[in-house]
This record gives C-alpha cells, sequence and structure tokens, in this order.
C-alpha cells in the first residue's frame, strides 16, 4: 500500500492570505500547505480521500493520476471544492462517489446541475454510494468507517487494512478507537499547537497515539499555528512525523 499526500494544510491553506507570520514567509517547500487530501493505492486500485478546492493543481503534481473513486469525510469546502474537476475522470462514466448520506444531500444541493435528469453536457457525472458505519468495499479494497467529531459534525475517517486516515477531527469515540488498534500507519489530523473548537492540537493528537501506538503516525491538516515544519520535527516522539505535499507513504 501506498498513500499520497497531496495537501496537509488546513482550510486557509499555508501561507495564509495576508498573514506574515514566520511559517507562512518560509521558503521551506514543507511549509507551503495545500488543503488536505491524500490517494490510497492498493490492490491495483486508487482511491481519492477528499477532493478539496486545490485538487487540479495536486492531481497535477501527482506521481500518478488515475483514480478509481472517491472517499469523502465530510462537505466541508475545503474537502469538496474540488469536485466539479473530476470531470476528467468521467470520460468512461459516472465517477463514484462514497461518502454519508448527509454529504450527499450537500453534494446535491451544492452542486444540482450534476444531478438533474438531464445535465448538461460534459459536467461531472456522479456516481454516490450512501456510507452507514460498516464496512464497505471499493474497487475490490475492503474499507471501514471510523466514526469521528469534528466539534459536532459528525465525519467519518477511514481504516483501510492498517492504514487509518483521520482528518478534522477533535473527538473520537471509544467504539470508534476499538477499530484503530494494530495499525502500521495512523494519518491523523493536528491543526495546531494549541486548542482548537473542532480539531485536534497536537498534544491532544499525541495522546491519541500513546493510546493506540500504531509503528509509524503522520500528522495533517496543519496550520501555521504548528510552527516552521523542520523545528517542530526535532521535537516530536519516534515514530512520529509532520507530513508535507507530495509526501509518499509506504505501509
Amino acid at each position: 500500500m501506498e498513500v499520497e499526500i497531496l495537501g496537509s494544510g488546513t482550510s486557509t491553506g499555508v501561507p495564509c492570505l495576508g498573514c506574515s507570520c514566520e511559517v507562512c514567509r518560509s521558503e521551506d517547500e514543507r511549509d507551503r500547505r495545500l488543503r488536505t487530501s491524500a490517494i490510497v493505492r492498493t490492490d491495483g486500485a486508487s482511491l481519492l480521500i477528499d477532493c478539496g478546492p486545490d485538487f487540479r493543481t495536486q492531481m497535477l503534481r501527482a506521481t500518478r493520476q488515475e483514480l478509481d473513486a472517491l472517499l469523502l469525510t465530510h462537505s466541508h469546502y475545503d474537502h469538496v471544492g474540488g469536485i466539479d474537476d473530476l470531470r476528467a475522470y468521467c470520460r468512461r462514466g459516472a465517477f463514484p462517489v462514497y461518502a454519508q448520506p448527509n454529504v450527499i444531500a450537500d453534494l446535491k444541493a451544492r452542486m444540482p446541475y450534476c444531478f438533474v435528469e438531464h445535465p448538461y453536457p460534459g459536467v461531472p457525472q456522479l456516481e454516490v454510494h450512501e456510507l452507514g458505519d460498516r464496512e464497505f468495499e471499493v474497487a475490490g479494497v475492503k474499507v471501514l468507517p471510523l466514526p469521528v467529531l469534528h466539534y459536532r459534525l459528525p465525519v467519518f475517517g477511514y481504516r483501510i487494512g492498517p492504514m487509518a486516515y483521520v482528518t478534522d477531527v477533535n473527538h473520537i469515540p471509544d467504539s470508534t478507537l476499538e477499530r484503530m488498534h494494530g495499525l502500521e500507519v495512523l494519518i491523523i489530523d493536528a491543526l495546531r499547537q494549541t486548542r482548537h473548537l473542532s480539531h485536534f492540537s497536537l498534544p491532544e493528537t499525541l495522546s491519541v497515539v500513546r493510546k493506540l501506538q500504531p509503528r509509524r503516525t503522520y500528522l495533517i491538516h496543519m496550520s501555521d499555528g504548528m510552527g516552521l515544519h523542520a523545528d517542530v520535527s526535532e521535537k516530536l516522539p519516534p515514530g512520529v512525523e509532520l507530513c508535507y505535499d507530495g509526501m509518499l507513504i509506504k505501509v
């Protein structure tokens, strides 16, 4: 299995518009973060997790561009704002999208032109699949939803084999933690150093890591409040790393 990190930043991206902090002024490419998204490649399938407004740019610089399906965590714009660009993947028919029912309802409200009876030629054709909290199969790959909370909003992380991907979270129920034992790789939200209403801070994320004891942990959805990549990396415990855009994680 391989996970390619398309973007590792929060909803504003980094650098943030109008900000002159040392992170936003950094010349280290690892401090330049597009909105969080990833491709999981396993068993011959390529599964996109989230499709934010930077999707086109991310795919143009990805190592490989093929995609078989989209898994959505939730419907905030930084995770769905690039779905219109999936039209490039609809030349052979409708593109499969998997999400919770409320997320699919949001997509239909935001992109009604994709779901009308007689769509305009060239718009994305989306084959939507509503998810419960049970394991499901996509392109021959078994995927287990990981229900978490993003403040009060139910969000899905996903476990695929020995890898779990959990973004936009500030609470993981015990029932979900039970689904996350025995991980080789955990990719998880860590917004900044200090507490936040709807995201784990770095100390909170490290507390989850101590509970689960994955072999390796990679942090995503980071703001400029995380600090400089080089400085923070030196202070992380063994087995924990900051993600950066374009990172390839072998599982």
